[in-house]
């Protein structure tokens, strides 16, 4: 079934059960409802987590009691339980009420003892973490007072629909057209709900015109998002969290409890590292994967934190969430009083603007890919390639460190590695290189780009990396190893 059914774990002798209201929550209200309750973890299953199934289209996330994705060390041993199950029971004809919110008791026959499943309102929960975190009267002035702005938001027919309805329409007075695509599918009507320029285009489409002010897309379980500005200008998710870090003390929540530490993940523009040293908050490169940020904020050293790939979260929860990332931006147009793009291009005139993009290739030929990164593996760590440099017309490139990514976590000292192929020249550009989601169809191949300017802020990001492109194209001699002549994807 292709919806997204976030339920807190049930193991024998569990005596309590928790659902979301029409057995739906999204994964940042499933995080908020496990901390509020203290349930022992939760089980979601989700089509935005390891796709599986015959389309692709469904995948199963287990989540530890702080709220947040299982380490390794959690997932490695409940696969090894899993090869020791002999036998399991079923009950066919148990029949549980969704539409009510309530408390439901089941006895199994003594089979096991009585149990007890509460459907609750989990975007009531969700709702009333924001009002705790946010400014809600600042906020319902900016969008619905005598000078209010026009906001777009698309939840894309995933299930962050009722949140924002609940929170943006009911409660901070936006109207109702101003939030589409809010009824969750099963198959999101017919569309892939991934917030980004290739398939967020009913959002794309409405803020072409400058009717509206702020747009933002939801993707299918309510934790990634992509921030837009009028016209359509697009935030890149490395912006954003720039942006939100230099700004956070604009939201209450931050204010009262201080700032611990920022972090990215490792392919995530460096755009966070300048607000860092300039601010002098603790900065944290970690592998990607919301879990190893989960371990920072449980540790206390981490506060706000995000990735390339359209998640930006703090530590109210412990993954990303979609929804408060556009609530922050929000607050910080309506304590500076600027748009999206006032706000950004000031960010790029005090901080420089770090170029970044990303290229995916989609279904390769998985023996090829591996072979590939195998390749560009043995390459860089030649004692030869530091040094070495590359020339694209009038711009020359020195390698300054090359390197298969590894990471020691500061709070445990677990090690983690082969998280990417880094290659950093002398002037900070990076071109990375992973290989991700492998499955019967292929494997993805993702290319990252990134080069630094401190003047020269406002030209097209494509053409400035161009150079990069034809670099990290000629050392993993991609194209003429799979046949491809250009990226499935460009983000």
């Amino acid at each position: 079934m292709k919806s997204h059914r976030h339920l807190p774990v049930t193991f024998p002798q569990v005596g309590r059960l928790i659902v979301g209201h029409h057995g739906l929550m999204s994964t940042p209200a499933c995080s908020c409802v496990i901390r509020k309750f203290k349930a022992i973890g939760g089980i979601i299953l989700t089509a935005s987590h390891n796709p599986a199934g015959p389309d692709g289209d469904f995948g199963i996330k287990f989540s530890t009691a702080n709220g947040g994705p299982a380490n390794d060390a959690i997932t490695n041993k409940i696969y090894q339980i899993s090869r020791t199950i002999e036998e399991f029971a079923i009950c066919p004809g148990l029949r549980l009420d969704l539409t009510t919110l309530g408390k439901q008791t089941f006895d199994l026959e003594n089979k096991f003892k009585p149990f007890t499943v509460e459907i609750v309102d989990a975007v009531e929960s969700y709702a009333n973490l924001m009002r705790n975190i946010f400014d809600f009267a600042a906020l319902k002035e900016l969008l619905s007072g005598e000078d209010h702005i026009k906001i777009r938001l698309d939840a894309m027919h995933g299930v962050v629909g009722p949140y924002v309805k609940r929170i943006l329409c009911d409660e901070l007075g936006c109207p109702d057209n101003c939030a589409i695509n809010c009824v969750p599918m099963e198959d999101f009507g017919g569309h892939r709900a991934d917030p980004n320029l290739i398939y967020a285009v009913d959002l794309i489409d409405s803020m072409r015109d400058g009717e509206y002010d702020f747009g933002a897309a939801f993707d299918s379980d309510g934790d990634r998002n992509m921030i837009l500005g009028k016209h359509g200008l697009f935030v890149t998710p490395s912006d954003s969290l720039a942006v939100i870090a230099d700004n956070i003390f604009c939201i209450p929540y931050f204010q009262h409890r201080g700032v611990r530490g920022l972090a990215r993940s490792m392919p995530t523009s460096a755009a966070l590292d300048r607000v860092a040293k300039a601010t002098k908050i603790e900065l944290y490169e970690t592998p990607t994967g919301w879990k190893f940020f989960g371990n920072l904020m449980d540790a206390g050293r981490l506060s706000l934190c995000g990735e390339e790939s359209f998640g930006t979260s703090g530590d109210h929860i412990r993954e990303k969430d979609g929804l408060w990332a556009a609530l922050a931006w929000l607050t910080i147009m309506a304590s500076r009083r600027q748009s999206v793009e006032e706000i950004l291009q000031y960010h790029w005139i005090k901080y420089g603007r770090n170029y970044f993009t990303r290229y995916d290739y989609e279904n390769i030929d998985i023996d090829a890919a591996c072979e590939m990164m195998e390749d560009v593996e043995l390459l860089i760590a030649d004692k030869t390639f530091v040094r070495q440099r590359f020339a694209v017309e009038d711009k020359i490139y020195q390698v300054e460190k090359a390197d298969n990514f590894e990471y020691t976590d500061p709070v445990d000292s677990s090690i983690t590695r082969n998280q990417g192929l880094r290659i950093i020249f002398s002037d900070g550009s990076r071109i990375i290189y992973r290989l991700s989601g492998t499955s019967s169809d292929g494997a993805t191949v993702r290319i990252y780009l990134e080069t630094y300017e401190k003047e020269a802020v406002f030209q097209e990001t494509q053409v400035v990396l161009a150079p990069l492109a034809t670099i990290a194209l000629k050392i993993s001699q991609l194209h003429h190893r799979t046949g491809r002549t250009g990226p499935s994807v460009i983000t």
